[in-house]
């Protein structure tokens, strides 16, 4: 997945029920394919792998990326992976959270902090951004087309992601998005694992009431 093309982000939206701590919580979750006519990347296979086939239309699978392990961001990914033969990543650190829903299948790829995912136009980067979940991960594309992040359940338009229950920390997203985020381009437009997207530059201002809220 390399050359001159541009990158094309499409959002294919998916509901179902958000599972932690003894509780569940229904949810609609984003899934975004990253790709052109003939392939793409899945990123964060959520509840439906029909509707996320559906999407692909045919082209070809090249992975499936887990920006982090909670059952909503990976119910419908070894299902799909299956279906598109197609490989799943996910960082190390979040394992516990991924046997907890497939104890007898590992994922096939360990996403690492610096590491680098060809597609479309350019590479996709690896920012390990613990604090929603250990082993939590963004992917940041400085493409030509325009700076893109794929933040998961890290950043939202409106501020960082849950931090209320096991295996996370206020704290450290704070740091999270300190360190890895706002230091991004401005311009930079943040595609998250829920709701609507936002820029860089939206989020940079709030930070301190962020801090100051405490979530």
């Amino acid at each position: 997945m390399t050359g001159q093309a541009i990158p094309r982000v499409e959002r294919v939206l998916t509901r179902g029920d958000f599972t932690l701590d003894g509780q569940t919580f229904k949810v609609d979750n984003n899934v975004w394919l990253l790709g052109d006519d003939t392939e793409v990347l899945v990123i964060d296979a959520s509840h439906d792998p029909a509707v996320i086939l559906a999407a692909v239309a045919g082209r070809r699978v090249a992975g499936i990326v887990a920006t982090h392990g909670h059952n909503d961001h990976i119910n419908a990914a070894v299902e799909l992976a299956d279906l598109a033969n197609a490989p799943i990543a996910l960082h190390r650190a979040d394992h516990l959270l991924w046997e907890a829903i497939y104890p007898h299948r590992r994922p096939d790829r360990a996403l690492v902090d610096g590491a680098q995912i060809p597609v479309p136009g350019g590479m996709l980067h690896v920012l390990h951004t613990p604090g929603h979940s250990p082993g939590g991960v963004c992917l940041f594309g400085p493409f030509a087309s325009g700076p893109t992040l794929f933040s998961g359940d890290t950043l939202f338009r409106g501020g960082p992601g849950a931090t209320g229950r096991s295996g996370s920390d206020f704290p450290t997203i704070l740091a999270s998005i300190r360190e890895r985020l706002l230091t991004l381009p401005p311009e930079t437009v943040v595609h998250p694992g829920h709701g609507d997207d936002t820029t860089i530059g939206a989020e940079l201002p709030d930070y301190d009431a962020w801090v100051a809220r405490g979530h």
